[in-house]
């Protein structure tokens, strides 16, 4: 039989990235009959969702939305953050029943205007409803958007903020609990059209906990479910790695722990299973940090514990090393491990080096004065990452770098309500952490957006705290800045004859 004449033409691609889902359009290839390098292009299209914020009456939450400025995007574009449908008795969301706004659109709850400008947004009390959004065009690359909930008093008191997240299949969240004292909901997001199917497993100091209750979970389309893991297990338990797998469609999960007396915050997801993990920005003055650790393999890990501060790498006293038995979670605690100084946890193999999860549950304050936030191990900031929702008192930058020195250029954008972008330029000396002196747009008005860009040197990390003391409670919450992965490297294919030879 005669081969069939082939023919390779670039195409639209649909490509997966870590800000949702993202279509590239088709490169331009007059000229050439051959096939050039990869381009990074930016993505054309991203989805984030935002968990339900709060149950507390008294909550009151800020949405910030931002797209830095990028090129290569166009002038076409839109964003919005709509509302979650709920389901109705008869199984039904809204979107089933045709319950739509003016147009067959939901009312959206957030649009932003142009790119490198923030725009804001609020919501009040108990009945806030999870947030599905979208961004296309010149709005899609990079696009951030944060929540922030402030509970002056209650169970869960304190500052709560979370980066809404892009949909995936697979969620490791160390650092969870169901302890007496701890009220722990994973909130699981459905975007789509259509129902996902979800399951929740969880992992104590003795291995897997049996459940049945957490397979098979529906959430119905553009939808949002809390579980609270309590009812998944018989026994409370103190450190518990949760594992969220989707069997079909896609979610965004996040983890809400609630504490009795330490306040509470939203607990992000930990990087992909890795030999070796970065935990940036622990608060200078923590009064205890807790290190949370799970093996998903069939190996035990063996980890190295060092913290990145000012001056360079230090080894915690009696905590020089953590083993965590294969399948089990493991944790320890550092105590005030920064000591008044800026720091980052390092976790390096002893040996061979196996994959693991990790997560810091970290506490300021004293006596009834405390309040809790979490910071999952992430990845670095390869090219561009993104916090939203700074404020002009209350934010702090940390940036380490935990190999070689590095160069990093941040940028303040303009204010929600006015004012001028400003930058500044880093070195971060290998092996150290560094709480860096903001820039602030000139004449601020309302919230602002930090960019940090790499520029030179070895891999850098970042984390973002914001506090608000109320009531002599040092209320805070730490977001990570992984890499926001706007551009996708899109193969610059052409036609090429010589296929048509055998």
């Amino acid at each position: 039989m005669n081969r069939t004449t082939v023919s390779l033409i670039a195409g639209v691609a649909a490509l997966a990235a870590v800000t949702g889902f993202a279509s590239m359009s088709e490169p331009d290839t007059s000229g050439s009959d051959t096939a050039k390098a990869a381009s990074q292009l930016p993505v054309e299209r991203t989805s984030l969702l935002c968990p339900a914020p709060s149950t507390s009456d008294l909550a009151e939450t800020a949405y910030t939305s931002f797209t830095p400025v990028a090129e290569g995007t166009g002038d076409d574009g839109t964003a919005e953050l709509t509302a979650a449908g709920e389901e109705s008795a008869d199984g039904k969301t809204d979107a089933d029943k045709g319950d739509k706004k003016d147009d067959g659109k939901e009312k959206a709850v957030l649009t932003p205007k142009e790119p490198g400008k923030p725009v804001t947004g609020e919501a009040s009390g108990a009945e806030s409803p999870a947030l599905v959004g979208t961004a296309e065009g010149r709005f899609a690359p990079g696009w951030t958007v944060q929540q922030t909930t402030e509970i002056p008093a209650g169970s869960g008191r304190g500052l709560l903020g979370t980066n809404c997240t892009a949909p995936d299949t697979e969620f490791w969240f160390p650092g969870a609990s169901t302890a007496k004292e701890r009220t722990d909901y994973a909130h699981l997001t459905n975007p789509d059209d259509s129902a996902a199917v979800a399951d929740i497993e969880l992992y104590g100091k003795d291995g897997a906990l049996k459940s049945t209750v957490g397979e098979g979970i529906q959430i119905p389309p553009r939808s949002s479910e809390a579980v609270l893991l309590s009812t998944l297990i018989d026994e409370p338990q103190t450190n518990l790695t949760v594992h969220v797998t989707v069997r079909s469609g896609r979610v965004a999960a996040a983890v809400q722990a609630i504490d009795d007396k330490l306040g509470g915050d939203w607990l992000g997801s930990s990087t992909d299973p890795a030999g070796s993990l970065v935990l940036p920005g622990i608060p200078k003055d923590a009064t205890s940090v807790r290190l949370v650790a799970f093996a998903p393999g069939d190996a035990d890990a063996d980890l190295k514990v060092r913290l990145a501060s000012p001056n360079g790498p230090i080894t915690p006293a009696g905590n020089e090393t953590l083993h965590i038995k294969a399948g089990m979670t493991a944790a320890i605690d550092l105590g005030d491990v920064t000591r008044g100084e800026a720091g980052s946890l390092m976790l390096t193999p002893t040996g061979r080096p196996t994959p693991v999860v990790a997560a810091l549950k970290v506490v300021r304050g004293k006596g009834d004065k405390q309040e809790t936030a979490f910071i999952p191990a992430t990845g670095p900031v390869d090219t561009r990452a993104t916090a939203a929702d700074n404020r002009s008192k209350g934010s702090t930058l940390s940036l380490v770098a935990p190999g070689r020195a590095a160069k990093v250029k941040v940028t303040a954008s303009a204010g929600s309500g006015g004012g001028t972008a400003a930058s500044k330029t880093y070195t971060i000396k290998g092996g150290t952490t560094q709480n860096v002196e903001l820039p602030v747009p000139s004449g601020l008005k309302g919230t602002y957006a930090l960019t940090v860009e790499p520029q030179s040197g070895g891999p850098v990390y970042a984390a973002r705290m914001l506090e608000a003391a109320s009531g002599g409670v040092p209320m805070f919450t730490v977001q990570t800045l992984p890499d926001d992965r706007g551009t996708v490297e899109v193969p610059d294919a052409a036609q090429d004859l010589s296929v048509l030879q055998k």
